[in-house]
Parts: C-alpha cells; sequence; structure tokens
C-alpha cells in the first residue's frame, strides 16, 4: 500500500507539475498566439493581377505567384493525395497527433536528432503564417498552442483552405493553384491524378523534389504519395497503376502574359500602389480589370510600332547593331557562338536579332535565335539607303552588299509574309483612344517599346500640339459670331511687335494662299493666318479663356498669338479629353482605366462609376453622373462637321472646283461618319492626328523625346513603289497612316455612328464662293448650318459681283 500510495503522490505531483508547467509555457508565449482577428483574418500574400476588359491578362505584380482557391473548387483526389501524404489523420485529432509527437519523441531519444515528422497540417499553417522555420524546442512549443488556439476558432475545412493557398511548392509557386498553374499550365480541375499526385509530393522538399530541377527524385516522390492514396483506398490499383506509368509532363509556365500592355499596366500599378501603398497592391490578390479592350490595344500597340518603322525606314539606314566578325580578317562563326551571342542582345517590339552569314547580289541569308536560317528578299532590303540625317538620305542601293555583309548583328522584322531588315526607330509616338461618351480608354500606348523606356508619352509628355489647337480656336469664333460660311482672308500677315523690334509673319503650310475663304474649308486645310485672324477677331483673352473650358491647364495656354498657331502644350490624353467635347454634344467627360478590382476571391472592392456625356433626357432622370457642359451642343456639332471636311474634302473634281483636306488619307477607311485634324509644329518637331464619331475617338502624335528636334524631310526611294510618304514629314504624313492603321480595326465592328445636329441648328444652301444664299441647286453651293439668326440674309447674284464682305459679322478692313 505505501508504494501504491507514493506511486499515486508522485503521478499526482506529475500531472501538476505538468499542468503547471503547460501553464507558465502558455503564458510564456501567450503573446506570440494570434488574436481571433488575426486569424479569422489571415492575408495570403497574392500577387497583383491587370486584366483586360474581356479579361486577359496583362501582367501581375508582387513577388510570389499565387492564385488562391476555395476549399470547394480543388478537386477531391488532389485533397485526398495531401491528406495521404501530409497528414491522413487531419479530420480525426485536434491540431496536434498524439501518436506523431510520440514517434517523433522515439527517434530523438533514440538518435538524438530533431525530425519533423510530428507536424500536422494544423501545425504547419501555424508555423507559416506565424512562426519561422528555426528548429528550437520553444518554437515547437509555441507552433503547438498556436495550433489549438486554431483548431478552437476555425474549421477543418478553413484550416485545410489556409494550408492548401499558403504551402510553398517551388518555382515560386505558393499553393496549389499557382503550383498547377506554374507547372502544368492548367487549372486545378484540368490536372491528371499523376500531375495531383506529384504537386501533393512538392511541401516536403520543394526544391529538391521540384519535377523540373530534379525528375528523378520527383518521380520517386510521386510514387510514394501514390502508395499512401492505395493505402487509404483513395484510388484503385488501376489507378495506381496507371498514374504511376505517367511521365513527367511538369515544364516552366509563365503567368499566362495574354496580352503585353506594359504602359497601361504600369498606370495600374501607380495607381494602385497609390491608392493602397506597396505591401497590400502587390501582396492582397487584388484583380485589376482595365478599361482597354486585348484585340484594339494588341492592333494600337502594332499600328504604332509599324508606323514608327515605316517613317524610320523612309529616313534610311543607320548600318549594323555591331560586327561579330570581319569576313576579310576572322573565320565565321559557328552557329552555336551566333545563337549565344544573339541571345545576349535584347529584341525591342517588332524586332528580332539576327547575324548575317552570307549575300548575294539581291540576298542574304541570317541566323535567328534558334540557330535557323532566314532569307531576306531584295524587297526587304531595298528600301536599306543610307541614312546622312533627318532631311537627307542616300542613293538607292543596287545590291544587297551595299547593305549587308557576314558577321553583322542586325535587327529585323515580319512585314506581310516575309521578313525584312529592320533597325530601333529613333522617333517615338503615342496613342490614346476612347469613348467620347464617358471617357473610358479603349487603348492606350506610351512609346515603341516599354523595355526600351518606360516613360508614357500618353500620358506624361506635354508637347506643343499645332494645328491640333485650331477646333478650339474656331469653337471660340462660333460663339462669337462667326459661322462656317463666313469670309475669312487667307494672304500673308506682318504684324510689326514693337516690344520684340522684329516683325511676326506667320504662315501657311505649305506657304500657299488662297485669298477669300470660307471657315470650313479654312479649318479643313488648316490655314494658319486664318487661324490668328479668327482669334484676333474673337480677342486673345477671350479665346484663351474659351480654350481652358476643354479641360486644359491654365499653365499650358500660352497667352499669345501663337495660340492659334498651336503653341499650347498638352499631353496626348489631354488632347483626346478635349476634342471629345466635339464628339459628344460639348461634355467635358473624365478618361479613366480601371473598371473593376477585386479582391483575392473575385470579390468586388471597386466598380468606376463613369461620368456620361448626358443627352436631355439621360439628364432629367437622375440615374446617371452626367459630364458638366463645356460648350453647347450646337457649337459642338457645327466644329465636328467642319472637322469632316478634314477628311472628305469639298468642291467638285468633275468641275475642276475640288479640294482636299489636309486628313484626305483617312478616307482609306471608307467611312462617311468620321472627323479629323491634323496638326504639325514648326519644323515638323511634333506631328499629330485626332479624329473621331460618336463612338471612338483616337489621338496620335509622332515625334522625338528630344523637343527640339525636327522629323525631317525625305525623297523618293527609287527602289520602292511610287506611292511612298515624301517630301516634309507632316500630321497627314507621320500620325496619320497610324491612326488610319489602328482605327481601321477599332471601327471593324463598329456601326456607322455619325455627330447627328442637334435641334436649334438651321440649315440652308450657300454659295461656295460667297458664303451667301443661292437658288442654285449645283457643284457651286451646299447646305450649310447655322445657328438661328447667324445665316445669311442675302443671295448671291447670278453674276457673282456681291461681295460676300457685305453681311460679314466682323470689320471687313481685317480682311484687307
Amino acid at each position: 500500500m505505501k508504494l501504491l500510495k507514493r506511486f499515486l503522490l508522485f503521478c499526482t505531483f506529475g500531472i501538476g507539475f505538468g499542468l503547471l508547467s503547460l501553464v507558465i509555457l502558455y503564458y510564456y508565449v501567450k503573446s506570440d498566439i494570434p488574436s481571433v482577428a488575426v486569424l479569422k483574418d489571415v492575408k495570403l500574400q497574392t500577387p497583383m493581377q491587370v486584366f483586360t476588359r474581356d479579361g486577359k491578362l496583362i501582367n501581375q505584380f508582387g513577388e510570389k505567384r499565387r492564385i488562391p482557391v476555395h476549399i470547394e473548387d480543388v478537386p477531391k483526389p488532389l485533397i485526398q493525395a495531401i491528406l495521404a501524404t501530409e497528414d491522413n489523420r487531419f479530420y480525426e485529432h485536434v491540431g496536434i497527433d498524439p501518436i506523431g509527437l510520440a514517434r517523433s519523441a522515439v527517434v530523438l531519444i533514440t538518435t538524438g536528432q530533431k525530425k519533423q515528422g510530428a507536424s500536422t497540417i494544423t501545425m504547419q499553417v501555424a508555423r507559416n503564417f506565424f512562426l519561422t522555420r528555426e528548429k528550437s524546442y520553444i518554437r515547437k512549443i509555441k507552433e503547438i498552442f498556436i495550433s489549438l488556439h486554431i483548431e478552437q476558432l476555425l474549421t477543418k475545412d478553413e484550416i485545410l483552405e489556409l494550408y492548401l493557398n499558403k504551402i510553398e511548392l517551388g518555382n515560386r509557386a505558393f499553393g496549389i493553384g499557382a503550383a498547377a498553374q506554374v507547372y502544368y499550365g492548367k487549372s486545378l480541375n484540368e490536372l491528371t491524378l499523376a500531375q495531383m499526385a506529384m504537386i501533393a509530393g512538392l511541401p516536403k522538399a520543394p526544391s529538391a523534389l521540384n519535377p523540373i530541377r530534379n525528375p528523378e527524385r520527383a518521380m520517386q516522390r510521386r510514387t510514394v504519395v501514390l502508395s499512401r492514396m492505395l493505402a487509404e483506398g483513395y484510388i484503385t490499383k488501376s489507378q495506381y497503376d496507371e498514374a504511376k506509368a505517367a511521365p513527367i509532363t511538369a515544364k516552366r509556365h509563365g503567368a499566362e502574359i495574354e496580352l503585353n500592355a506594359p504602359y497601361i499596366a504600369e498606370m495600374v500599378r501607380s495607381y494602385m500602389v497609390e491608392q493602397y501603398g506597396e505591401e497590400i497592391a502587390y501582396n492582397s490578390g487584388f484583380k485589376v480589370y482595365t478599361s482597354v479592350e486585348s484585340t484594339i490595344q494588341a492592333h494600337a500597340q502594332t499600328a504604332l510600332m509599324e508606323n514608327l518603322h515605316d517613317y524610320d525606314e523612309r529616313h534610311g539606314y543607320r548600318g549594323p547593331i555591331k560586327r561579330l566578325w570581319l569576313p576579310e580578317i576572322d573565320l565565321p562563326w559557328n552557329t552555336d557562338l551566333i545563337v549565344k551571342a544573339l541571345k545576349e542582345q535584347e529584341a525591342f517590339g517588332l524586332l528580332r536579332p539576327v547575324a548575317v552569314q552570307s549575300v548575294e547580289e539581291k540576298s542574304a541569308q541570317v541566323i535567328t535565335t534558334k540557330g535557323e536560317t532566314l532569307t531576306l528578299d531584295w524587297s526587304g532590303l531595298a528600301w536599306a539607303r543610307e541614312y546622312i540625317n533627318e532631311d537627307k538620305q542616300g542613293d538607292a542601293p543596287k545590291s544587297a552588299k551595299e547593305i549587308l555583309a557576314p558577321g553583322m548583328l542586325v535587327f529585323v522584322r515580319s512585314k506581310g509574309d516575309q521578313w525584312q531588315l529592320a533597325q530601333l526607330p529613333v522617333a517615338t509616338s503615342a496613342l490614346v483612344s476612347l469613348d467620347p461618351q464617358d471617357g473610358r480608354i479603349k487603348a492606350l500606348v506610351g512609346g515603341y517599346s516599354f523595355e526600351q523606356s518606360q516613360f508614357n508619352r500618353a500620358t506624361q509628355a506635354k508637347r506643343q500640339v499645332g494645328s491640333n489647337i485650331k477646333p478650339f480656336i474656331y469653337s471660340a469664333a462660333l460663339d462669337n459670331g462667326y459661322t462656317l460660311a463666313s469670309i475669312m482672308n487667307d494672304a500673308p500677315i506682318n504684324h510689326w511687335d514693337k516690344s520684340q523690334g522684329v516683325a511676326w509673319r506667320p504662315k501657311n503650310s505649305p506657304d500657299v494662299y488662297d485669298g477669300p475663304i470660307r471657315i470650313r474649308r479654312a479649318l479643313a486645310q488648316s490655314k494658319n493666318v486664318v487661324s490668328v485672324r479668327l482669334l484676333r477677331g474673337v480677342g486673345l483673352q477671350k479665346t484663351a479663356d474659351h480654350l481652358l473650358k476643354f479641360g486644359f491647364q491654365e499653365q499650358d495656354i500660352v497667352r499669345s498669338e501663337s495660340l492659334a498657331l498651336g503653341s499650347a502644350a498638352m499631353t496626348p490624353l489631354e488632347l483626346a479629353r478635349g476634342i471629345s467635347s466635339f464628339a459628344n454634344g460639348g461634355k467635358l467627360i473624365t478618361p479613366y482605366f480601371i473598371t473593376e478590382i477585386q479582391d483575392a476571391f473575385g470579390t468586388t472592392v471597386f466598380t468606376h462609376e463613369p461620368v456620361l456625356a448626358c443627352d436631355e433626357a439621360m439628364a432629367e432622370s437622375a440615374e446617371h453622373a452626367c459630364a458638366p457642359s463645356v460648350i453647347s451642343e450646337q457649337n459642338a456639332f457645327l466644329v465636328a462637321d467642319a472637322m469632316k471636311s478634314t477628311i472628305q474634302g469639298g468642291g467638285s473634281w468633275r468641275h475642276k472646283t475640288g479640294w482636299s483636306g489636309t486628313g484626305w488619307r483617312a478616307q482609306a477607311l471608307k467611312r462617311k461618319d468620321l472627323s479629323g485634324k491634323t496638326g504639325t509644329t514648326n519644323d515638323a518637331v511634333d506631328t499629330w492626328f485626332s479624329g473621331f464619331n460618336r463612338n471612338v475617338l483616337t489621338t496620335v502624335w509622332v515625334g522625338f523625346d528630344d523637343a527640339g528636334k525636327p522629323l525631317g524631310r525625305t525623297a523618293y526611294n527609287a527602289n520602292l513603289e511610287q506611292n511612298q510618304l515624301a517630301g516634309s514629314e507632316s500630321g497627314a504624313k507621320t500620325a496619320l497612316p497610324a491612326w488610319v492603321g489602328y482605327m481601321r480595326v477599332a471601327l471593324e465592328d463598329e456601326p456607322y455612328a455619325p455627330i447627328e445636329p442637334p435641334p436649334g441648328l438651321v440649315s440652308v444652301r450657300i454659295d461656295l464662293k460667297t458664303g451667301l444664299l443661292t437658288n442654285r441647286n449645283d457643284h457651286t453651293s451646299r447646305f450649310e448650318y447655322f445657328l438661328p439668326e447667324t445665316q445669311p440674309t442675302k443671295y448671291v447674284l447670278d453674276d457673282g459681283t456681291d461681295t460676300p464682305f457685305e453681311d460679314a459679322p466682323v470689320s471687313t478692313n481685317e480682311l484687307f
């Protein structure tokens, strides 16, 4: 009995001491045990993903690849594979497994080594979220207490979901969703049993058991997982045999970037960091849906790059990137050396590096980064006359040997169905396309190559807008008594500036003057002197104030008469926003590029509510946020309608009175619902084209990053077809082709959408020469729109003796 009493006393003391020790240990580690709020709001470090409007992945930002999944979306065999391998009693224990702990203790006592054999899935969650991987007794004690705490607060499925989304699985993949993508390029429900078993085997040692890095060890680990599944009764023997015999199909997959649109992606990244800070923006799993449409965004990028190549190549070839070997000195390199050198050369945009292997009279053979041989035919070489400077090119080459030699490292690009010699363009460009009815950015490109330059010229580069300012100047004139039929004098101006002691002589470009001319035609043909006369007629201060209505910055609107010629500086996006007022009835919309933001599990946390260019009925319904009116509907329509003549021209070619507007090349789109305006600054430093219908507005800018460098001029290349561009660069020649190339696709599925005349306008037939009323119904007349009480009141005489100045709304001495 004494022994029994002593034994019971010892047991009681031992139990008490053990409980006291547990209490002491609990309070010792209590500060490291997460609160209920923390456990209920565990944050996964999930990268931010950026998508197009139609759901194509543009980019992702964040160090860790993770695709969070809900437990109900995980295939049952994958869960079984993980449980069988990592914790087959997961749904039975309370967070710690006494059997596993006992086994681990025996191993420790017998071998003296700490083994990772007792960790349950709950304990791994505790370690992965709240502790380090340090192997120490105190860390293990903390892990046990946190695990018990977790089991009290979360369900088993919630714990397993956290584990499946957090676990590291190699190749920067965290969680099973990311692993399926990284290793197999699939979603979870597309995986085979063999692939699920492979993923389930990775938590033990993600690097050592990686199927990409160590396929043999990965195969052995997969067999272990399949064996455990068979032993637990999760799979049949035939399923086991089939999966065990399956080959390893894992290979490295990217983030499935479906559209490379880096300028838009960077705009999103910058916005999200500004709103949320780097840590939250990069690691919270945001899915950001942009306003751009994948098809036309991709074509916008291609149209811009091809247009820059066309500009660059008509100015001449600047030579190879480098010489790999000299034929007269060195032996030719073998293919392996060539491929190695080519892979060290960065590719940009449409360009691909190649090495010239041999040159014939009218062709050349080149080797690609894959070691393949391509032939450059004469049609892909004939453009490459020597570049001398922006204004001068050498003679057209007569043979390929004048251009290339073996050993040269050069760029090529695909053009149509053939490869063509190319070079990295020295000029750059920007394109902005938006919906003028709500400001949605449909496509945006900030330069030729984001890898070459991350400067976003669409949103950051303020450049002089040239004649793209004229629609706003004419809008001010229409608000101050002028009409589209008003006659102005297209004649040189000599203005003596007393303060400077010099004469200001603005000139037309080209330097051609037509005398009396209607305002509609003056805008369409971009008459500089008429724009200056209109500014003088309205007044500089009043004109400048009118321009500020379109959202431009005060500091960008110069207060001098050069304003009429486009000395104001704006970004392409600012200009596009202002011009959109002519397409939407006079409203100032706010451009936007983010439509929706979702959290890691697809819950919408932000939806953009656009401010619409409301018509009268929409404004009265109060169901929409409406953009402010900055000009009248009538003014907006009159300017837009006059801008149609920039493209369509006027007069009668059959009767030899026809004339073209500066944007006549846009007729290639074969649409009658387009309005537009070219823009060229002095010396063609900046070139523009902006054009639109009711639903799509696009602005293109081309120039150099060096704001004072002119784009120059070119002579005809005798080797090329006759319809090539030549002469001085300008908005019509340099920017308009990119606009046409882009809009050809952007308008492909768009219905006919002209700017319709609003109520409150008068339409009368006028004489084209004088702007007066006429009874003629022939090529000498047309219907013109007027604001009420501004239409002409006199008729032109049949002999044409009436002057157009009698009823002009401004003093006639300005016209002579």
